[in-house]
């Protein structure tokens, strides 16, 4: 392709929540088999994703290191570890300083966690200072029922008018939501620090479709990252709780292929 670029800096990392009820461990393994550059470690109820010398082992073991991990933030991860947002926080980055990642994904607070949410912009950015970490808040969406949206975040569940050094872009969010990921991205600019790289409808589910089966411009979204030699990680996280193991394989290959052909195909920005 005339004017085409390959950026080497962006790692294609599988998330193990695409693996979805099966644990780290078949994430590692598919992670490898695969041939993704990297795991995000979900951490929810499964032992291993809680305990950074099994996943330091895990690592070794496949050759595969752990990118990045995504705090226990989810509404189904309410208890784990503790009810205490800023514990889960912390914890979350004591697990990416053992296990070598420099990225942890956090959700903003729910409108009812009040206190957490008042504190949430300061302690971001205290924590991200004192510990190197990247904590990169991710793009929510409005809830919506019987018609009726509901805004279920606080300070918001968009991040770019927000003071965040650190942004992840889902792109299944941005369907739900209606945004435009193309312009979050652009506003965004050096923040965007991570993505999740799924697709939507629109639909008032969060769906994490494969990327290209939905409404969402995914391939023109990783071509605009690859062009701008973007070098954070695109990480895929897509839903598979319902396939076999099989239909689960060829999808993550395909989630996989979308990503290499598209962050390798963009058309050069740079001025000729």
């Amino acid at each position: 392709m005339s004017g085409a670029v390959l950026d080497p800096g962006a790692r294609v990392a599988l998330s193990t929540a695409s693996v979805y009820p099966d644990g780290c461990a078949a994430a590692f393994a598919t992670a490898r088999r695969l041939g993704y550059d990297g795991v995000e470690v979900m951490v929810w109820t499964d032992p291993v994703s809680q305990e950074p010398g099994a996943l330091a082992a895990l690592s070794e073991l496949h050759g595969i290191p752990v990118l990045s991990v995504h705090a226990p933030t989810l509404l189904l991860t309410q208890r784990v570890w503790s009810t205490d947002p800023w514990t889960k926080v912390d914890k979350s980055i004591e697990l990416a300083q053992e296990v070598g990642a420099g990225t942890v994904v956090l959700h903003p607070p729910f409108r009812w966690q009040k206190e957490y949410a008042r504190e949430f912009l300061d302690g971001v950015a205290l924590r991200e200072h004192e510990t190197g970490i990247r904590l990169a808040v991710e793009n929510m969406f409005p809830w919506r029922a019987r018609n009726r949206e509901y805004q279920a975040y606080l300070p918001g569940w968009d991040p770019v008018p927000l003071p965040y050094d650190n942004v992840t872009l889902d792109l299944s969010h941005t369907a739900t939501a209606g945004s435009d990921a193309l312009q979050m991205a652009a506003e965004l600019g050096s923040r965007l620090a991570h993505v999740h790289l799924a697709d939507g409808t629109g639909s008032a589910r969060d769906e994490h479709l494969v990327p290209g089966r939905g409404t969402q411009p995914c391939a023109d979204f990783l071509e605009t990252l690859a062009a701008k030699h973007y070098s954070g990680s695109v990480v895929v996280e897509v839903g598979t709780r319902k396939l076999t193991a099989e239909q689960r394989e060829l999808d993550l290959t395909e989630a996989l292929a979308f990503a290499r052909l598209h962050l390798a195909a963009a058309p050069s920005l740079e001025p000729r």
